[in-house]
């Protein structure tokens, strides 16, 4: 509340007598406002720092277009990359941009690639098992 007052007195031009005569209140002090200012801005960058490795690795699931997966990525410039796609058997060669995609070179997909990783089972999938464990007797 004290914060409140400090910066409303601020922005009307009191003199800091006014202010000093207002008291202390029991209301949050400077030290508080900043610990939850920074606990805010620590969650939030948890958040956005989170969704980035997700991204830059490649953890977030597929599992709505599992006929199609990227192969490989290079950066060729500030902006543009390389992508491998496979799809089924056949990998496409793309050139990407910010503008567009060009398909640069088509390949059957070779014998010694890497399988690709299984998909994670649905979500509905995964409540109702967790349901029907929870429901056996112990």
């Amino acid at each position: 509340m004290n914060l409140i007052r400090l910066f409303c007195g601020s922005l009307i031009g009191l003199p800091l007598s006014v202010l000093a005569a207002v008291g202390k209140a029991d209301g949050p002090g400077f030290g508080q406002v900043f610990q939850v200012i920074f606990a805010l801005l620590l969650v939030l960058g948890l958040i956005v720092g989170a969704a980035w490795l997700m991204r830059r690795f490649s953890l977030v699931p597929g599992g709505a277009n599992a006929q199609m997966r990227v192969v490989s990525a290079v950066m060729v410039g500030t902006r543009e990359r390389v992508v491998i796609v496979e799809v089924r058997d056949t990998w496409l060669v793309l050139g990407v941009t910010s503008e567009q995609v060009n398909m640069l070179h088509t390949l059957d997909k070779p014998m010694d690639a890497p399988v690709a990783p299984p998909a994670p089972p649905a979500f509905a999938e995964w409540l109702q098992k967790a349901m029907a464990k929870r429901k056996e007797p112990q």
